[in-house]
């Protein structure tokens, strides 16, 4: 259910119970903070004051003279339960709980956090918190946080779980002049958690980009669907703390081996069209460039600069950041001729050289931006004698205002001064000492303008066999098998997912029986869900003879019988001999947090030492399979390279989609590795599998 936060961010009266009168105490900064910022009726809950800082001061919450909007409260952890419930019996809707002691303090602050949970849901309370800074809501002029700095208003929504990094945020952006719609600290996410206020900014006017520092996320499918709706209307922007693959679960598929909580995070970031940053700089940077500048129409790049050598270096991040040097037309070249000196280059990045001055420069600037093939604009400029700073910040701003194009500049100097600063800050212009970090920006404007122009995510209705998969899945659980291989082929047809013919023998004699009709030459694979990697094993032997079917077949049992004695063996799996063909991986994990994820990549031994995989959420489109295919490295081979023929990557596309139904729709399905995927000019067939069954249904 969506929640209603208006009374939370937009408060018509604020009470804060815990306030203080004594200097250097968390209810002091913070009822300081609440009474100087805000608009409205602020109240103070003190049992000691009659008054503070010339606002009203009662005794509890039943003393206050009408039920506020918004509480904040920050007193001892054992006492928030009676205060919250307090709150409830006046009709206060929105808390806001500072005071920490809950379930980051133990078992018995877990204890005291359910009772608030129990609470808020009883009284259908709005509760942010509990171990918060406090939020801040500019239209308001809202500060409810103890932080020692206020916000700027802006058009930025920044929320964190990290309470440190809230303030250490405010400090920068105050000096920096960046500001923010709404800045929340999350805390321990009690009741409100991310979510519900990537749904609220979402829907905020006021709000233009929103940012997010996040170590986890509560309830990811929900994270998933609120964020695919978000992303349509206005950029999100996350920096997910904990890339480290050394606390993923250990698991004993490859998939699972190859996920970690950082593959799923990304994965998710894809889906829901999240931009994803690596660090704190890139976190603003692209915020700042998203919320100032207009989206482009295209990729193609303008380069004007007075030193060679950043044009060089602009030139080359272009180019590694996917984006087109672009071309002008044969009008703006003539042009450009006609007003540079005879030694500047006039072709994409314009060099107008180290003597230019302000009108060179403008002459060039609007030249470039004019340019129809040209869809943003970078600008450089070394430090020279004869051009002030403030004079080319006056050009670029003029430029961006007449051209409505994205404009950054990279100035490398170590000092702008205020007069450019604030002209370049008043015309919303990025700057930056290093040209690729200028043009790493203009990356996230074209990766967003590709989010609002893909498709909408729309799985197609497949044939399948449901019922047959649900047979086998029941059967598996009620007889206590949890790990199944080659026998379990059926699921995957029952997918319509081709399979190499074949099937189990319990005996030789069944194998060579099961051997007649499948060719000349067959494979034999030990059956055991205790032996996972069969060829590590030795457990499978190619290109038998079929009149010797039997006796191999009674020779590998014995062999692996021998090798792994406390191994549970089901038989030998027989199965046509195929050509050889391109290997590749496709496999299921259900993540904790969001759900099913699908996996490929380039497969058989290859996929643990090249690791060149992708992962997507389940279920997948069409449009969202082929995107997967698409974006491992080694999508060319598949394709064909150096004459060798490319493989049917429309089948594979279609095996990647109907892998992914299977995964949505049977929740008890916990691992499954296709590997290999045998891929070919004209089709792809499954060859060997392996899947783990879990009694739950995620």
């Amino acid at each position: 259910m969506e929640r209603d936060l208006a009374g939370l961010l937009f408060p018509g009266s604020v009470a804060v119970v815990g306030a203080s009168g004594t200097p250097g105490k968390v209810g002091h900064a913070l009822f300081r903070n609440v009474a100087a910022s805000f608009n409205g009726p602020v109240y103070a809950v003190n049992p000691k004051y009659k008054e503070l800082l010339g606002r009203p001061c009662v005794a509890s919450v039943e003393g206050l003279p009408e039920p506020v909007d918004l509480a904040v409260v920050v007193i001892p952890a054992e006492q928030v339960a009676g205060v919250l419930k307090s709150c409830g019996e006046r009709g206060i809707r929105n808390v806001v709980v500072i005071s920490a002691g809950f379930k980051e303090a133990g078992e018995e602050g877990a204890r005291r956090e359910r009772e608030l949970v129990r609470i808020a849901r009883e009284y259908d309370m709005n509760l942010l918190g509990p171990n918060v800074l406090g939020l801040i809501s500019t239209r308001v002029g809202l500060n409810a946080t103890f932080a020692p700095r206020g916000a700027f208003p802006g058009e930025i929504a920044f929320m964190s779980q990290s309470g440190a990094f809230c303030t250490s945020v405010l400090d920068w952006a105050w000096h920096e002049r960046l500001g923010f719609s709404h800045f929340v600290s999350l805390g321990n996410k009690a009741v409100l958690t991310e979510v519900e206020f990537l749904s609220a900014f979402g829907a905020d006017p006021q709000t233009r980009v929103i940012v997010a520092y996040l170590e986890g996320v509560s309830d990811g499918e929900a994270f998933i669907r609120v964020a695919s709706q978000v992303t349509r209307e206005k950029p999100v922007v996350v920096l997910k703390a904990g890339r480290a693959e050394a606390g993923a679960r250990a698991v004993s598929s490859h998939t699972g081996t190859l996920a970690g909580s950082d593959r799923a995070y990304q994965a998710a970031f894809e889906k829901c069209g999240i931009i994803r940053a690596r660090n704190v700089e890139e976190l603003f940077d692209y915020a700042y460039a998203l919320a100032k500048q207009p989206l482009p129409r295209g990729r193609g790049v303008g380069i004007v600069t007075n030193a060679g050598g950043a044009g060089v270096m602009a030139t080359d991040a272009v180019e590694w950041e996917g984006l087109e040097v672009a071309r002008f037309t044969e009008d703006t070249a003539r042009r450009l001729a006609e007003c540079m000196p005879k030694a500047a280059n006039i072709y994409n990045p314009v060099d107008i050289l180290g003597d230019a001055r302000a009108d060179r420069y403008k002459k060039a600037v609007e030249l470039v931006a004019g340019d129809p093939n040209v869809d943003m604009v970078v600008a450089l400029s070394a430090p020279v004698a004869i051009l002030t700073y403030a004079e080319l910040a006056e050009i670029l701003a003029q430029a961006r205002r007449r051209f409505e194009k994205p404009f950054v500049c990279s100035f490398m100097a170590g000092e702008l001064g205020e007069e450019a600063e604030g002209l370049l800050r008043g015309a919303g212009i990025p700057s930056f000492f290093d040209p690729a970090r200028a043009v790493r920006t203009l990356r996230v404007l074209c990766d967003y303008l590709e989010i609002r122009r893909r498709p909408r995510p729309e799985p197609r209705p497949l044939e399948v066999d449901r019922e047959s998969v649900r047979r086998l899945v029941r059967e598996a659980i009620s007889s206590a098998r949890p790990r199944l291989g080659l026998e379990a082929m059926e699921i995957l047809s029952a997918y319509g997912i081709p399979t190499a013919r074949g099937g189990l023998a319990r005996s030789p004699e069944e194998a060579a029986r099961l051997a007649q009709g499948l060719g000349e030459r067959v494979v034999l694979k030990i059956a055991s869900p205790e032996i996972p990697h069969k060829s590590d094993a030795g457990g499978v032997l190619v290109g038998v003879d079929q009149r010797a079917v039997e006796e191999r077949a009674a020779m590998l049992l014995r062999q692996i019988r021998r090798k792994f004695p406390g191994a549970r063996l089901e038989g030998v799996y027989v199965q046509e001999m195929l050509p050889p063909g391109r290997e590749v991986i496709v496999g299921v994990l259900r993540d904790p947090t969001f759900g099913p994820l699908v996996m490929f990549g380039l497969g058989g031994i290859h996929v643990e030492v090249l690791r060149d995989v992708a992962f997507s959420v389940a279920p997948l489109s069409r449009d969202e399979a082929q995107a997967l295919v698409h974006r491992i490295r080694g999508f060319p081979i598949l394709k064909g390279v150096r004459g060798e023929p490319g493989v049917d990557v429309p089948g594979l596309v279609e095996v990647v989609e109907r892998l992914g139904r299977l995964a949505a729709d049977f929740r008890e399905i916990v691992e499954l590795d296709v590997n290999p995927l045998l891929c070919y000019p004209d089709r792809v067939v499954a060859v060997d599998l392996r899947l783990t069954i879990s009694g739950e249904e995620g």
